[in-house]
């Protein structure tokens, strides 16, 4: 299952969704590619916008300079992986902090 925490400037996501076999799993391609643009996005408005670390089916994000277009981007990223989870809740779960 892949586990996406979701904190205040950081968002944390790891696992993978078992949905089919690696490199035909549907849903972890869906979920890297909502990511990996969100981040390029706010990298494209500000390259100093987040940090980011990357290994082994782990990544974390940390939102170091937030604005109104980082909000927008990680806002959208959040609705789009909320989809997502509604159709493979068996695949994903996210978790919000207060």
């Amino acid at each position: 299952m892949i586990k996406i925490k979701i904190a205040k400037n950081r968002i944390e996501i790891s696992g993978h969704a078992m949905y089919d076999d690696k490199g035909k799993d549907i849903v972890c391609a869906s979920v890297s590619s909502i990511v990996i643009t969100s981040v390029n996005a706010l990298l494209r408005f500000d390259k100093n916008a987040l940090t980011y670390e990357e290994k082994n089916g782990y990544l974390k994000i940390e939102i170091v300079k937030p604005s109104k277009k980082s909000d927008t981007i990680i806002s959208n990223m959040i609705d789009l992986l909320k989809e997502l989870e509604k159709q493979y809740d068996k695949n994903i779960k996210i978790y919000e902090e207060v």
